[in-house]
């Protein structure tokens, strides 16, 4: 007790406050986080993005001793199901994944399997500083529980280039339209690759008469009658789409690659940004441009979460604290980096571009709707 009292006098005396038992316990995971190896699951298919991680990297292992090791998939789903047969097989520690980066679908099914560690977000030290008017405590309509931390917005935006599409559509119905009239120039990426499913959704959020059922779980009894405007707005549009739609592109770069070769009118990205990040990157010319329907960009959180079997728990925490950070979040934003908004509150000066916002559907339709898609027009 006397010892105690003397810290306590010591601590006053010389003009220093004695650490929080929050602080304390941070010092502590930075500690156990030093030498730790992250092995990230992420999304590989964009060179900036990579080179986002590099960045991270470096910054992680300079300032806490983290290395973070990038491993690139083309799904998440993937790394859900390596996650699933870990639990059956009853590997509940030294899993082979540290770091998952996942929304909708995916979150809902490692949240129900029991996969995920937490809930962990609000002991990080920059939840303090994350933007609470958006919706970071929601995943897909689905509760988060502190079991994933947010880290940027996605909103799906159609990418023009001015020369050769002066007035681009302002709804689905119009897109339509256009393809009708430029055969061969209109398409999307192939469900189930999350820009091609993206279409799927906010198409069937305009084209159908019953938006609210949407938002729920899917009802198989009113599946088809909810999406039958869908189908036949397909069906419409394959016949006069490229390659008549019997093949389709691999995703948003495929998309942007072709826009930029002249082949198709519209590319697809899911980040509002994506324009200007091509334009600097060189792989779209100065007159590209992003725009999103009349109805709004469906837009969603992404989130970084901690498998329940991490090896590197703590390394992972150092590693979602610090990409949830201003410095950065502040690079993330800058669109010849990334372009990706931040999830915290920044200057005015360090804002990015964001659309009129359309929430995204209860995840259960995401796997309804791709696999409807795949039996009608899958190859």
């Amino acid at each position: 007790m006397k010892q105690w009292i003397a810290a306590l006098t010591l601590a006053i005396t010389s003009g220093y406050a004695l650490a929080t038992p929050a602080e304390q316990d941070w010092a502590q995971v930075e500690q156990d986080a030093n030498g730790q190896t992250v092995y990230f699951n992420a999304w590989g298919g964009n060179q900036q993005i990579n080179a986002y991680l590099r960045w991270a990297g470096r910054e992680l292992k300079r300032e806490y001793g983290v290395t973070l090791k990038h491993v690139k998939v083309a799904d998440i789903a993937e790394t859900v199901n390596r996650l699933l047969a870990e639990k059956t097989a009853g590997k509940d520690t030294g899993g082979s994944v540290d770091m998952v980066w996942i929304n909708g679908e995916n979150f809902k099914s490692m949240k129900e399997n029991g996969l995920l560690e937490g809930p962990f977000v609000e002991a990080l030290p920059n939840w303090q500083i994350v933007d609470k008017t958006l919706p970071v405590t929601e995943d897909f309509t689905e509760p988060t529980k502190g079991l994933e931390a947010p880290w940027g917005v996605g909103q799906l935006v159609f990418i023009h280039d001015k020369k050769t599409l002066a007035n681009p559509p302002s709804s689905f119905a119009e897109l339509l339209q256009l393809a009708k009239a430029n055969p061969g120039r209109i398409s999307y990426p192939k469900p189930p690759e999350f820009h091609g499913t993206s279409f799927l959704k906010a198409a069937l959020l305009e084209l159908t008469n019953n938006q609210q059922a949407l938002y729920q779980p899917v009802d198989n009894a009113d599946f088809e009658t909810i999406t039958a405007p869908l189908w036949d707005y397909l069906d419409a549009l394959h016949p006069v789409a490229w390659r008549n739609g019997e093949q389709f592109p691999s995703g948003s770069a495929h998309t942007m690659q072709l826009v930029d070769d002249g082949a198709l009118l519209i590319g697809i990205a899911f980040n509002p940004n994506a324009a200007k990040s091509a334009i600097a990157s060189g792989t779209l010319a100065p007159t590209a441009r992003a725009f999103a329907f009349e109805q709004g960009a469906l837009s969603n959180i992404h989130f970084l979460a901690i498998p329940y079997n991490a090896n590197a728990k703590a390394g992972a925490k150092i590693a979602i604290n610090f990409l949830m950070g201003e410095k950065s979040q502040l690079r993330k934003a800058q669109t010849d980096i990334w372009g990706d908004p931040p999830v915290v509150k920044l200057p005015d000066t360090a804002k990015t571009r964001r659309f009129q916002s359309q929430p995204e559907p209860h995840p259960s339709w995401q796997t309804a709707l791709e696999s409807a898609w795949l039996k009608r027009y899958g190859q």
